[in-house]
């Protein structure tokens, strides 16, 4: 089962730093480094390091960032031939921190991912059909990624919506999705609700629920995960590793979940696939150099 993703793909500038700095102050750093990200492609990357048969659309620049990107992601087989290189932007930059305690706080520069629109979206539908899954993000213009989203729903792929970064979503949105994998943050914005307990999991699960989409996974960090769908409802307690860099964790997430989905798993398994993959992502620095391997996957559920 194919799995395709739309949406971003960028060059990651990330600070390593003691803690994250507060407004107006400035710190030392302890290191640096710069590598190729973007939620779109760091999806892709995930689920083709699992095993499935990826095709990644979206768009770069015409500028060094976006050779050197692109290649990253092709190097890992992801099918990239219908990525448009735009003549008329940069490509995307994402300015990241992260702390000792593996937090981290990002800003987000568009660049040729913000230019996302119907050509995109026409080079991707093809490629759908009721036996594969698509991945979204925020991270592009949310008209073409609902438009596609109701494309597959017709053809009856599978849509899974990773709302980061969030905003309040229009009900239409909601009922063009299967799934939907807000973080703890992601959540609070999308409902009003932080999710601080399986009590509050349920409640902001269930506002979602009733907007349209039929199940929710809420990634809730080293606490675990939650989900709900209209017949099972569960919590996936976190995988013990030595955290260093939280980046692209929730990316990984939404790969192994795919991938899961794409092999048959029911939803508690792959959910669980899911937060392995979110998990193995915290224990290397970098976003996509972080995304898992079939192999480290299989050995950390195994344990």
């Amino acid at each position: 089962m194919p799995i395709v993703v739309f949406g971003s793909i960028n060059l990651d500038l990330t600070a390593y730093v003691p803690r994250l700095p507060h407004p107006g102050e400035t710190i030392s750093g302890s290191s640096f480094i710069t590598v190729p990200g973007g939620k779109g492609s760091n999806q892709a990357v995930c689920a083709k390091r699992l095993g499935s048969p990826t095709f990644f659309i979206g768009r770069t620049g015409q500028d060094a960032f976006g050779r050197e990107v692109l290649e990253a992601v092709s190097c890992e087989g992801v099918d990239t031939s219908r990525v448009f290189k735009d003549p008329a932007a940069e490509t995307g930059l994402a300015v990241i921190s992260v702390d000792e305690h593996a937090e981290n706080s990002i800003i987000i520069i568009p660049g040729a991912n913000g230019r996302l629109d119907a050509g995109d979206v026409k080079r991707a539908a093809d490629l759908l059909d009721k036996d594969s899954i698509l991945l979204l993000q925020l991270e592009t213009p949310l008209a073409p990624s609902l438009e596609l989203a109701w494309i597959a729903r017709k053809l009856g792929a599978k849509v899974i919506l990773d709302p980061a970064p969030a905003f309040p979503l229009p009900e239409e949105v909601y009922r063009s999705l299967d799934i939907l994998t807000p973080n703890e943050v992601e959540t609070a914005i999308l409902t009003g609700i932080h999710p601080e307990t399986r009590e509050d999991c349920e409640r902001a699960a269930d506002i979602m629920i009733s907007r349209g989409v039929s199940t929710v996974a809420i990634k809730m960090g080293a606490k675990g995960v939650f989900f709900r769908s209209l017949s099972a409802s569960g919590f996936i307690d976190p995988f013990k590793v030595e955290a260093i860099d939280s980046v692209a964790a929730g990316d990984a997430f939404n790969g192994g979940l795919a991938v899961a989905l794409s092999e048959g798993k029911d939803l508690k398994e792959a959910v669980r696939w899911g937060a392995a993959a979110g998990a193995l992502a915290c224990t290397r620095k970098g976003a996509m150099p972080s995304m898992p391997h079939r192999n480290e996957l299989e050995t950390l559920l195994r344990s």
